[in-house]
């Protein structure tokens, strides 16, 4: 009679290659979130960005609007002509108003058309050279509208975090993600 052959139980745990596998994976995948959490602080920084530059294009947008471009009891135009928006808060004298702007106004600083902010949107003043702490460069352009010369104007305004920007060909930058461009019009309305 032959012995009854004894089986042995198989051995618990992991091998080393197992050990190895399951360690290369999880380096893999943990690069890739930390890959992905750097894209995202990026993102999230860049889209801060864009939102304080639009609200920072559409205060300056408001503020031109807000200007006088209307008519006088007699029913002759009127226009602001000397506001200086590039101060904060703006004064009635030494500025450009709603005069229209030369042609390169948001693609180079120009005085009377552009005004400096610091990170947090708060004015630092304005002038052809950007002053200490600058972050953000609000440029704007004041043009009679073609079409109505007389009565309507264009309004554009540029926001950018780059002091040194400039533009190229002429016409009016095209805006990177972090940054803004805001057209509107003004009508003069006549009492």
């Amino acid at each position: 009679m032959v012995p009854p052959t004894r089986r042995t139980a198989p051995a618990a745990g992991f091998s080393l290659v197992e050990t190895l596998v399951a360690a290369s994976l999880l380096a893999i995948a943990l690069a890739a979130l930390a890959e992905l959490a750097a894209l995202a602080v990026r993102t999230n920084a860049t889209a801060r960005d864009a939102t304080m530059s639009s609200t920072l294009a559409q205060r300056k947008l408001e503020e031109l609007r807000g200007l006088a471009w209307g008519g006088d009891t007699l029913g002759l135009p009127a226009s602001d002509l000397t506001t200086d928006t590039a101060a904060s808060p703006e004064t009635p004298h030494g500025g450009t108003g709603l005069a229209p702007s030369p042609p390169d106004t948001l693609t180079e600083n120009r005085g009377g058309y552009v005004d400096y902010l610091d990170a947090r949107g708060r004015p630092l003043g304005g002038g052809d050279a950007p002053p200490a702490g600058t972050a953000y460069v609000r440029r704007w352009s004041i043009a009679p509208l073609p079409a109505d010369p007389a009565d309507t104007l264009v309004l554009q305004v540029f926001v950018t975090r780059r002091p040194g920007r400039t533009g190229r060909g002429g016409g009016p930058p095209v805006p990177a993600p972090d940054e803004a461009l805001l057209v509107g019009l003004r009508t003069r309305t006549v009492p």
